[in-house]
């Protein structure tokens, strides 16, 4: 968050810096600019910068995710004091499915362990192992003791149904026949 508002604080001093030139120019020509456009440009520099970071930050952090990691789905925010954000909401948050660590069990081809990652706008990403059993839509969190045995029983968590058409679940089962 801090880096986002020292880039808006150099906004403005570029935006200072160049309005500065521009009077100092048209003052050696005779003319003159009005005293309020200092501020204005300055302030409206810093409000464009600001909504251009905020409405392009999913599109800049997604586009660096490696080809194994899927973006499976993503959370919109809307707020009163930028009150745009109520006809084009603001991504501030998504969950990515990372393969590159998926493992599937040899005795039941059907069990996919593999890790989602929980990514917000300034907060530190989250890494969520889940495993899912594709043949009858369902998976559970590998978090703490819990965990899968290779014969497919599950040990320190629940099973939770999950719908076929789940984003999630196609992701991770996407080299599956199900």
């Amino acid at each position: 968050m801090w880096v986002d508002v020292l880039a808006m604080a150099a906004v403005g001093i570029l935006a200072a810096c160049m309005i500065y030139v521009i009077r100092r120019s048209l003052a050696k020509r005779g003319r003159s600019l009005p005293r309020w456009v200092l501020p204005a440009l300055i302030g409206s520099s810093m409000i464009g910068y600001s909504v251009w970071n905020e409405y392009t930050w999913f599109d800049r952090i997604s586009s660096r995710l490696p080809p194994a990691v899927a973006v499976v789905g993503k959370g919109e925010h809307s707020a009163a004091w930028s009150p745009w954000t109520y006809v084009w909401p603001v991504t501030t948050r998504f969950v990515a499915l990372d393969t590159r660590n998926r493992m599937q069990s040899a005795e039941q081809p059907s069990l996919v362990v593999t890790e989602i990652l929980l990514v917000e706008r300034w907060q530190p990403t989250r890494r969520v192992p889940l495993a899912f059993d594709c043949h009858h839509h369902r998976r559970a969190e590998l978090v703490g003791n819990a965990r899968i045995e290779p014969d497919g029983s599950l040990h320190g968590s629940r099973w939770q149904p999950v719908e076929p058409n789940d984003p999630v679940l196609q992701a991770a089962c996407a080299t599956q026949a199900v």
